[in-house]
């Protein structure tokens, strides 16, 4: 394959991942603006982003077996349209529940569009090709959830929340029909590569499911902070507008330097010190966001970020190089336990948010952060038995 070609596969990845994420946290800026239009319960309107984040840890097992067996343009276009036909849903319904169950379909199809093209891009690109291809998909995912924040609650004014799920539905049409055109077709069966170990095999190695308790309380926490940032900020001392609010957003960017630099302090000091200094770095962050000061509040956003995305990239780093084998399966299992992470997350801080406000919420983030504390804990006291062995 040419430069030429590496270069276009780089861009359709990266426009079909953006466009992917855009739709999955269009409503969490404008969950005030919808709790009011909708006259509803503040957990049930958070429902409109932990249905989305339930919908993909669902789908993404099944997805990524999908992936191994069929051609991948089949799989890409029928996601992409019924994400996009869920988002055009959502921009004309007057009811809930249905603004609900379209974000739900969303997000059960949202892995057909990045778990399966992450699936693709390792069975048909060689390892060096690799890491350049997934840096885009990376960075990707994170412009893209801070694009579909931008479009819910700024690109468009907040109370025209709608017009939102249009401009994204007819982007990821945009992105799925260029990548059904563009991507390079390849045989399934000559590439596919022969699975050796089961996913119950890999839930019963302990220093594996440590890692993915460590996914599923990160993102527990992370998830928690910025889905009820808005109604943290637009209520007093602040009465932020959702656009103010929504620029708060911009701190998410932190995510796209974080990761490499995560891996880099993980080779020189190993996965459990770079963990627990994420840890340590959330855990300030989360006491001095309670503080009701907006610079107080912007420094702990970008320490939140930096925390969760250190967190995020060892973890990740750390099983992969634990497995000789089965790297697909163990991923899927990542992503299945940080996404119900968020969801969990969601739901949960959203009770404790009614019960006790915004301090509620961090306490509960505080008490899930003994998670991935104990990961790093775990890591750590391994690596010490190797260096000693």
């Amino acid at each position: 394959m040419a430069d030429t070609s590496y270069f276009r596969l780089q861009f359709i990845v990266f426009a079909l991942v953006a466009a992917a994420f855009t739709n999955i946290y269009i409503t969490q800026p404008v969950l005030p603006v919808l709790q009011n239009e909708f006259a509803a319960d503040m957990v049930l309107v958070s429902f409109s982003v932990s249905a989305v984040i339930l919908g993909i840890a669902i789908s993404n097992l099944p997805f990524g077996f999908l992936a191994d067996r069929l051609p991948i343009h089949p799989i890409i276009l029928t996601g992409g349209i019924l994400v996009a036909l869920g988002g055009l849903v959502c921009a004309v319904t007057k009811d809930l529940w249905v603004l609900i169950a379209a974000r739900f379909l969303q997000g059960l199809f949202i892995p057909a569009l990045t778990t399966c093209l992450a699936a693709y891009l390792a069975r048909v690109l060689p390892a060096a090709r690799l890491n350049v291809v997934m840096g885009s998909y990376v960075s990707a995912t994170v412009l893209g959830g801070l694009g579909g924040r931008l479009l819910g609650g700024w690109i468009h004014p907040p109370l025209h929340w709608r017009h939102a799920f249009v401009s994204a539905s007819i982007l990821i049409l945009i992105a799925t029909f260029t990548a059904f055109r563009w991507l390079p077709r390849t045989s399934i069966e000559n590439k596919r590569q022969h699975i050796t170990i089961s996913y119950w095999e890999l839930l019963k190695r302990w220093e594996l499911l440590l890692i993915y308790f460590c996914a599923t309380g990160s993102f527990l926490i992370f998830s928690s902070v910025f889905n009820y940032l808005p109604f943290r900020m637009t209520s007093p001392p602040f009465g932020y507008s959702t656009e103010q609010t929504t620029l708060l957003y911009l701190v998410y960017i932190v995510g796209i330097f974080m990761g490499p630099t995560a891996g880099r302090a993980s080779n020189r000091l190993g996965t459990g010190n770079t963990l627990l200094g994420g840890v340590a770095v959330l855990g300030v962050s989360l006491m001095l966001i309670l503080l009701p000061s907006i610079t107080a509040v912007v420094l702990a956003l970008l320490g939140v970020c930096a925390g969760f995305f250190s967190i995020h990239a060892a973890a990740v780093g750390s099983l992969n190089r634990k497995l000789s084998s089965g790297q697909g399966r163990a991923n899927a299992l990542y992503v299945l336990f940080y996404y119900m992470g968020g969801w969990l997350g969601i739901t949960l801080s959203g009770f404790a948010y009614k019960q006790g406000g915004w301090s509620a919420v961090i306490y509960t983030c505080l008490f899930f952060l003994v998670i991935p504390l104990s990961t790093g804990i775990a890591e750590r006291k391994n690596r010490r038995r190797r260096t000693s062995a």
